[in-house]
């Protein structure tokens, strides 16, 4: 059973679609990473007005997935760029670091640019991918490591069968639910915290169902 399976459905709809480049996928994937390229966007720049106007128009249902996207299209009806963009800096940048810090490594290990970062190297080069999006950040950033899902589950990566649920439980199944938990609590969190809600929401229903498939 693939991911989102369980929940034909997913609950929101409104989300960007991928790339007019990305091949013929069925709608669960291409649902999947429109998520994942989603969350990416948002966690690896500060969101623009026209994304967070975009956001807004985001239309949930009545599962938990959709509740948290009517959580985000609210919160981003009530942003503003500039704060947005404050709250950013004081979640994941900061004056020396941010209130967190979204990294494999620190999260599997308490340090920057250690064992985890070198996994996630080692399994995009043999992916033949290297990082994207113009952002210098080490690869294990939540951000790079969403949009890598992304690209697997859209089809946009070539790649065997099951690389996507290797590389969604070696990389992002022990940490990211905990770290999108983390930015759903942080004390800096407003808007992001919706996006906190969203992510940990559709982590969860990815491990799940690649629980279920094994």
């Amino acid at each position: 059973m693939r991911p989102l399976e369980l929940v034909r459905d997913i609950g929101c709809e409104g989300v960007s679609g991928a790339s007019s480049q990305t091949p013929m996928i069925d709608e669960i994937d291409a649902l999947r990473s429109r998520h994942y390229d989603l969350l990416a966007a948002i966690l690896g720049r500060t969101p623009s007005q026209e994304i967070l106007d975009q956001l807004a128009g985001l239309r949930g249902d009545a599962s938990p997935l959709g509740q948290a996207c009517t959580a985000l299209a609210a919160a981003a009806a009530d942003a503003r760029v500039h704060a947005v963009e404050r709250e950013f800096f004081d979640l994941f940048v900061g004056v020396g670091r941010g209130e967190l810090v979204p990294f494999a490594s620190y999260y599997l290990t308490g340090f920057l640019n250690e064992r985890p970062l070198a996994r996630v190297r080692d399994d995009l080069a043999r992916l033949g991918l290297e990082s994207t999006g113009g952002m210098s950040e080490p690869e294990d950033h939540i951000a790079m490591l969403l949009e890598a899902m992304a690209g697997l589950a859209s089809g946009r990566f070539e790649a065997e069968p099951g690389v996507d649920r290797a590389f969604f439980e070696r990389h992002l199944k022990p940490w990211a639910a905990r770290f999108f938990a983390d930015v759903e609590g942080a004390k800096a969190a407003r808007f992001y915290r919706a996006v906190g809600g969203l992510g940990r929401a559709f982590m969860d229903i990815e491990a799940e169902a690649y629980a279920l498939d094994a």
